[in-house]
């Protein structure tokens, strides 16, 4: 993320040549949805003049004002990488507003930065390191995607048995040219399985960083002719059962005792492995 202010903004659209630009946003169920907008509007985004009709988004219908508006966050500025080198596309990250200039309810970065403040009034900073794993399977002579491959790789493999290689090294550099850390990467367990680790940070941040690598993985994958099925948080097996691995980073030791002894009393989630660093 960067502490882009509007004038730098616009010098990067001017110097970089960019064309369009994409207002970005992630519904309730954690799809990224967006809008795009020529250069010539841009003034009009920054301003948070860009509204669009919510009508017909999933879990929103019901809504009585169907019109809101796109708020975007300067520091979420990049430039597509995979997109053409002139009349480039870049891309901003928005919070959904209502007409009378208050939050959404059902935006998810609303939701998340509230649970933030409210952690933050506890005495906790949180802070979110996924483990971000994915297959790439084959598309279908109609480009449907399969759960087909013909790959036998396992933990750590190597080609020729891993065949992923040259798709992770282009979707990590794809990564760090949109201002990833990128820890590492590593075929997984199963055949077709992959892991890609970004560096940990801000929850906000982390979150962003998650809806942009979904977004990165599914573009490569996609050139690559194969599709992918991307796991948000990374799912194992523990005795026959399907488990959410959880990474929280926490200061203390107060506050580690108190989230772990919380996890224990927990005893209806036991499909999710709590670690704590």
């Amino acid at each position: 993320m960067h502490n882009y202010t509007r004038d730098d903004i616009f010098h990067i659209v001017e110097e970089e040549d960019v064309a369009f630009i994409r207002l970005q946003f992630t519904d309730i169920f954690g799809t990224m949805k967006n809008m795009a907008v020529t250069v010539g509007q841009l003034e009009k985004a920054l301003d948070n003049r860009c509204m669009f009709d919510v009508s017909s988004l999933e879990g929103v219908a019901d809504e009585e004002e169907s019109d809101m508006y796109l708020y975007p966050d300067l520091s979420t500025f990049e430039i597509f990488p995979w997109r053409p080198q002139q009349g480039k596309v870049a891309r901003l990250i928005c919070d959904v507003y209502k007409k009378d200039g208050t939050p959404y309810e059902g935006d998810p970065r609303y939701v998340l930065r509230k649970a933030v403040a409210e952690a933050k009034e506890m005495g906790y900073t949180m802070n979110v390191g996924p483990e971000c794993e994915f297959f790439l399977f084959h598309t279908d002579d109609d480009g449907r995607p399969t759960t087909v491959t013909h790959e036998q790789g396992g933990y750590f493999d190597v080609g020729p048995l891993d065949l992923g290689e040259n798709a992770r090294r282009d979707m990590i550099l794809t990564l760090e040219d949109m201002g990833f850390e990128i820890i590492s990467s590593h075929h997984e367990i199963a055949p077709a399985q992959h892991e890609i680790d970004f560096h940990y940070d801000e929850a906000m941040i982390t979150a962003d960083n998650l809806m942009t690598f979904k977004m990165v993985v599914k573009t490569i994958a996609n050139d690559t002719v194969c599709t992918r099925h991307l796991c948000q948080s990374r799912r194992v097996r523990l005795m026959g059962q399907e488990c959410t691995l959880i990474c929280l980073y926490i200061k203390t030791m107060e506050q580690m005792h108190f989230i772990t002894q919380r996890m224990r009393m927990d005893s209806a989630r036991k499909d999710i492995i709590l670690l704590v660093a």
